[in-house]
C-alpha cells in the first residue's frame, strides 16, 4: 500500500471543491483486508484531503504534509487490522496523524527551522477577532508564539482555532477528555496573549 496514491494526488485533492463521498465504511475496510486496492483507493479519497490539512497546519510545510499524509496511511493500511470500530474512522485515522507528525517533526525540528504560511492566521479566534488583517511584524511573532507552545496546547489550538475540529472531536483523536481539551486550549490562548502583551490591541477580544 504504500505506493497506492501518488503524493501530488494528495495536494489536488486536499484543495479541490467537492463533498466528501458518502461511504460504507465497514464494506470498504472489508475489502481492503481482502486486498481490493480500488476499496483501498475510495478509503484514501474520502479521508485524504483533512489529514492532510491537518498534516499541514502542524507542519506548515505543504511537502511535508503530503509526504506525512502518505505515511499516515500507509500505517493505517498496515494497521487496518486491529481497526475494531470502537469510533469512527475518522477519528482512527487522525490519531494515527498526529503521532506521525509529532514524532517526524521532532527530528525536522533539529534539522532546520520550519518555513510557516500564515497567509490565513488571520481568522485566529483568540488573537485575531477584528476584520483588519494582521501586520507582518505580528504575523511573524505569532508563527513564533505556536511554535513555541508545549505541543499538546498546540496541537488543540491549530485543531480547534485553525481547523475547526469541535472539543468532542479532538477529545476522541487525542484520547482525553473534553474538559482537557478545553484547559488546554483556554491556556494556549493565554499563552499566546502573554506571548503578544505588546501588541495587545491587535488582539482584543
Amino acid at each position: 500500500m504504500a505506493h497506492l496514491i501518488p503524493s501530488s494526488t494528495v495536494t489536488r485533492t486536499a484543495f479541490a471543491l467537492q463533498t466528501t463521498p458518502q461511504v460504507n465504511e465497514p464494506e470498504l475496510i472489508a475489502r481492503v483486508l481482502a486486498g481490493d486496492r480500488l476499496a483501498g483507493r475510495e478509503l484514501y479519497n474520502a479521508h485524504a484531503p483533512r489529514v492532510f490539512r491537518l498534516a499541514y497546519r502542524l507542519t506548515g510545510d505543504a511537502e511535508l504534509a503530503r509526504e506525512f499524509t502518505q505515511d499516515t496511511f500507509v500505517r493505517a493500511f498496515q494497521r487496518l487490522a486491529d481497526f475494531r470500530g470502537d469510533a469512527a474512522f475518522s477519528t482512527w485515522i487522525h490519531r494515527i496523524t498526529i503521532t506521525v507528525v509529532a514524532n517526524a517533526m521532532r527530528k525536522v525540528r533539529r534539522l532546520r527551522e520550519r518555513e510557516t504560511d500564515l497567509a490565513d492566521l488571520d481568522a485566529l479566534h483568540p488573537v485575531h477577532s477584528s476584520a483588519r488583517r494582521l501586520d507582518p511584524d505580528l504575523r511573524e511573532r505569532l508563527a513564533k508564539a505556536i511554535d513555541a507552545l508545549p505541543e499538546i496546547y498546540r496541537i488543540t489550538l491549530i485543531m480547534h482555532d485553525m481547523e475547526g475540529y469541535t472539543h468532542t472531536e479532538i477529545a476522541d483523536v487525542l484520547g482525553v477528555a473534553e474538559g482537557t481539551c478545553k484547559s488546554r486550549l483556554s491556556a494556549a490562548r493565554a499563552q499566546l496573549r502573554a506571548a503578544l502583551a505588546d501588541f495587545a490591541k491587535e488582539y482584543e477580544s
